[in-house]
């Protein structure tokens, strides 16, 4: 957060930014992939593939070197934000959490109103000193909109709250509202319009005492 919102309220800066994030690490990604020693197996495993194209399961050689080849783009994919690979990473990693720690306790969804919330609405607007004066609901909405900056670090201080003086995460001394978290696992979800994200969901590992 600056007190220069240039970029902030700029409403393509979002999107081009994004954008820039996802080639960089594709390319990083395809640049790791390029250095290992299996480089060489996957391009010719590109070569050998059918374009013609339909829904099969994988029983001959060249339908394993097809789904092979789905399964090597995949480490290319894995970090960028948004990708069906990087979803499917997720869903593995809360498989592997809950084998390792045991079924989830609590199933907790978070949705703070932004544009109802003093703190949203200071970081959203342009002034420099906090004035309690309430402005209207369609003031307050079209500061919000205007800077996605403020409301997305806006929902990460209210998740970082929920974590700290709720769960209790790290804190020896005392115990969570759910009891002692022995693990959690948050994500965001993910609008159709591509928009901020209004609700996270949470699974939450608790062991009672």
């Amino acid at each position: 957060m600056y007190h220069d919102k240039c970029f902030q309220t700029d409403i393509g800066f979002p999107f081009e930014a994004f954008s820039h994030e996802q080639i960089k690490t594709s390319t990083t990604g395809g640049f790791l992939l390029a250095d290992k020693d299996k480089f060489f197996k996957i391009s010719e495993r590109i070569h050998r593939i059918d374009d013609t194209g339909e829904t099969v399961l994988p029983v001959t050689d060249a339908e394993k070197d097809c789904f092979q080849l789905l399964n090597d783009l995949d480490h290319v994919a894995y970090n960028v934000h948004g990708s069906l690979t990087s979803k499917k990473y997720m869903c593995n990693e809360a498989y592997s959490l809950m084998a390792s720690e045991g079924a989830p306790s609590w199933y907790f969804t978070m949705a703070p109103s932004d544009h109802s919330h003093p703190i949203c609405i200071y970081w959203a607007d342009q002034k420099m000193e906090f004035d309690p004066i309430p402005l209207a609901e369609k003031e307050r909405v079209r500061l919000v909109t205007q800077n996605p900056v403020a409301g997305a670090r806006f929902f990460n201080f209210m998740v970082q709250l929920f974590i700290t003086y709720v769960l209790h995460v790290g804190d020896d001394v005392l115990q969570g509202l759910f009891g002692d978290t022995s693990a959690y696992y948050r994500t965001v979800e993910q609008q159709v319009l591509h928009t901020l994200p209004a609700r996270q969901y949470r699974l939450i590992i608790s062991k009672f005492i």
